[in-house]
């Protein structure tokens, strides 16, 4: 039985008012208007965020869970973002963060920045493998992968199989949580504290696992006003194990690459510039490069759709506190035993999105195809997406699959109009004479 696409991006039809400006940005056009509002198609949406960036309407929303949800478990563990503390301008220390954490309901507090730095030292050793594909292609970022998955299939090979930083402090903070507390794994729930939408989808629909181990994701938005009154009221908790400052880094664009692969990497942010690199990347002009990692926000994370802070005041504080942190790369802090005790490759294939096939039947696949073509001949080429199809290319694919019909184009209407008119005017004469 096929799963249904789950997305954290939702249209809020009440407000949308059908313009096309979240049409003409979305990188995967996923969007069509139709009916005076839009909607977003299933199978090309990453959940990138960019319509909620772009809609002055607010009538694109992120569905994430709320802090009450953390009651329906006994224990409830928060896996911070590093890009959280970028939140909290002028904050030197993440402890005060970790602790008002607590202070909200968390029984427990495991930074993801600390399964950053897992997953770096995972990565690194991974490097060290020969014949690896060139450049490797991080996969944290969820919105970037299945962007592959949709746009460059053919670079699925690259894609680093290792676990998502997220995914590695979940599975490390629930096994130690069990061990210590001696209670039941079906007491403890994971709540990823987040900064995009993506990363809700990838919790119920994971990325190169068969399930995810964390179990909710709550919006950085949502949480912030209750944690701020408790942040510099802080002290330090003796217990707290630090991740690295390579760790908190990857809140930021470079942070990762900088960790991984310092010597021969490629970092990239806001989604658009990275799907002009992975074109290149697949016309194989970049296999000189190790590793590159990709961003579909720009700064990184912390310039996510659900965040508070500007991200570029965000990424100062991140920057800041990086500073004066010990300089102890995740090499000499993440022993080996760590990266043998726990999961860190990916259990399941990440597979192509049949996003642009025409039909299952290839046959009539080819059909579809050539009717397309002929009808882009017949359009104006104009890209302006009056029809409510971001782009001719794509209005035509619309018309195959039955959605519309070339008399939505309004330029084609116009020319169809002054041609009836001429007609008209033609036939009146006549009946004059």
């Amino acid at each position: 039985m096929e799963v249904r696409p789950y997305h954290s991006v939702r249209l809020a039809k009440d407000l949308c008012k059908g313009c096309t400006n979240c049409l003409k940005h979305c990188p995967t056009e996923a969007i069509r208007v139709r009916g005076g509002r839009a909607h977003i198609l299933d199978t090309h949406c990453i959940d990138c965020g960019e319509c909620i960036r772009v809609c002055e309407n607010h009538a694109k929303v992120a569905v994430t869970d709320p802090l009450s949800m953390i009651k329906e478990f006994k224990y409830a563990i928060a896996l911070p973002a590093p890009t959280l503390y970028g939140q909290f301008r002028g904050l030197q220390n993440p402890e005060y963060v970790i602790e008002a954490l607590r202070c909200v309901g968390f029984a427990d507090v495991y930074e993801v920045a600390r399964g950053a730095d897992v997953v770096t030292r995972a990565i690194r050793e991974k490097l060290k493998q020969p014949d690896l594909p060139k450049p490797l292609i991080s996969s944290a970022c969820p919105a970037v992968v299945r962007l592959i998955q949709v746009r460059f299939p053919d670079l699925l090979d690259n894609v680093v199989d290792i676990r998502q930083p997220m995914e590695v402090a979940a599975h490390i903070a629930k096994a130690e949580f069990i061990k210590k507390n001696n209670c039941s794994p079906e007491e403890v729930g994971c709540f990823f504290i987040t900064p995009c939408p993506a990363k809700m989808t990838a919790i119920r629909r994971p990325l190169g696992q068969k399930k995810s181990d964390v179990d909710g994701a709550i919006s950085i938005l949502e949480i912030y006003g209750q944690l701020l009154p408790f942040v510099e009221k802080m002290m330090n908790d003796p217990s707290y194990c630090p991740a690295t400052k390579y760790g908190v880094a990857w809140s930021t664009s470079d942070g990762e690459a900088n960790a991984v692969c310092p010597e021969n990497s490629l970092s990239v942010d806001g989604i658009n510039n990275v799907i002009r690199v992975l074109e290149e990347v697949e016309n194989y002009k970049l296999t000189d490069l190790t590793y590159f990692e990709g961003n579909a926000c720009l700064g990184g994370c912390v310039g996510g759709p659900l965040t508070f802070e500007n991200n570029y005041v965000a990424k100062n504080t991140i920057r800041q506190m990086v500073k004066q942190m010990p300089d102890i790369h995740p090499d000499r802090d993440v022993p080996t035993s760590i990266l043998n005790k726990y999961p860190m490759k990916n259990d399941a294939e990440i597979l192509p999105r049949d996003a642009i096939k025409l039909d299952d039947n290839m046959a009539e696949a080819m059909k579809k195809m050539n009717r397309m073509n002929e009808i882009i001949e017949r359009l104006p080429g104009y890209d302006c997406g009056s029809c409510g199809s971001p782009t001719c290319r794509s209005f035509a694919e619309d018309i195959v699959r039955g959605y519309c019909t070339e008399m939505d184009c309004i330029h084609n209407m116009r020319d169809k109009l002054k041609v009836m008119a001429q007609q008209m005017l033609e036939l009146a004469q006549s009946e004059r004479t």
